[in-house]
């Protein structure tokens, strides 16, 4: 297995260079509030190029001023899929296509720091960051394949590279809005089962292990960009959550740090009635107890996956439905009968 570029050689790169001076970051009147924290997760449609991952950090940067924020990630939409169509040209044989694709996948992200438009030293910095990636991902292309046994694992490294792009891509976006921010990778503490592209996490010690991690940075203002979707075995292989498994990894990420909220930023409005493309009669509901939504998921509602709502009841955590493109619409709050509204951003739209 190809060993992922180490997190820790590029947190002291760039403590080193000096990227993270949170005291030259305006923070105004909101600096003695670090009491609450709260998980943010952008999907793949919210993080589809420069523009958007700009306008992402921008939902980030009032918050990180008011109170610690980590932050979740997907692949840029569309992406996974190509990563999973190399895997399956290689297994069709047509390395030279698959080869083609990865330089292609590779090149789609550089072209997205390009128009990111940071100053020279942080383009060059995250330019090295994408490349050495990509010849990670180029000689797993290249490399030849040993046993049918090992295409799962094979695949679980391959689609792992867009979060692992996307991560890198959106700390640089946060930093150029004035927030220090690092990418972290989810394999270096969510410890799964070794059953790839279904893996099941082992929670307890992914949440002692992950406090080891993210802890430390959010004490010192830093906001983790962590990779959905990702884990790994305890001998270091990458294993994924399974497709769709997003959410669930920003649940994870939320409870390994006891976050006070959980926002699950997205293209829809929140959570309704019905498919309100399939029903005009379908009303978005602002808000519902866990109960409400699960008995909603019951019945067939698109609610969230499956595994978020119970570990977020584990410590009664609020979690946010919003639409990244909508910012001013409240969105749908699940949250325990009676509790109070924590550290959601503020809405213009009434409920």
């Amino acid at each position: 297995m190809i060993p992922e570029n180490a997190e820790d050689d590029l947190l002291a790169e760039r403590r080193a260079a000096g990227v993270w001076t949170f005291s030259d970051t305006p923070t105004g009147p909101y600096s003695v509030a670090r009491e609450a924290l709260v998980a943010f997760k952008f999907g793949g449609t919210s993080l589809l190029g420069a523009e958007r991952m700009r306008h992402a950090a921008d939902l980030v940067r009032p918050v990180a001023q008011l109170m610690q924020v980590v932050v979740v990630v997907s692949a840029m939409k569309g992406v996974t899929d190509r990563l999973l169509g190399i895997a399956q040209a290689l297994a069709e044989g047509n390395s030279q296509c698959a080869r083609a694709d990865a330089e292609a996948v590779l090149h789609l992200h550089l072209g997205v720091l390009r128009d990111l438009s940071l100053d020279s030293d942080d383009h060059d910095r995250v330019a090295r960051e994408l490349n050495s990636l990509g010849r990670d991902l180029l000689h797993e292309v290249s490399s030849p394949r040993h046993s049918v046994s090992a295409a799962a694992e094979f695949v679980d490294r391959l689609a792992s590279y867009g979060e692992r792009f996307s991560a890198r891509l959106f700390a640089a976006a946060l930093e150029r809005s004035g927030v220090p921010a690092v990418p972290v990778s989810s394999s270096e503490f969510i410890l799964t089962c070794d059953t790839f592209q279904d893996a099941k996490p082992h929670l307890e010690q992914t949440r002692q292990r992950g406090r080891e991690v993210l802890l430390p940075l959010l004490a010192d203002a830093i906001v983790p960009v962590v990779t959905g979707f990702i884990g790994a075995t305890a001998d270091g292989r990458i294993t994924t959550l399974g497709r769709n498994s997003s959410d669930f990894s920003g649940a994870i990420i939320a409870h390994v740090v006891d976050a006070d909220e959980l926002v699950i930023w997205t293209d829809v409005d929140g959570i309704y009635t019905a498919d309100p493309v399939e029903s005009a009669q379908a009303r978005l509901l602002h808000d519902l107890s866990y109960e409400d939504a699960h008995a909603l998921a019951l019945s067939g509602a698109k609610v969230l996956h499956p595994r978020v709502l119970p570990l977020a009841q584990e410590t009664e955590m609020t979690v946010w439905v919003r639409n990244t493109f909508k910012p001013h619409v409240r969105g749908t709050r699940i949250a325990p009968l009676g509790a109070q509204q924590c550290c959601a951003p503020a809405s213009k739209e009434s409920a």
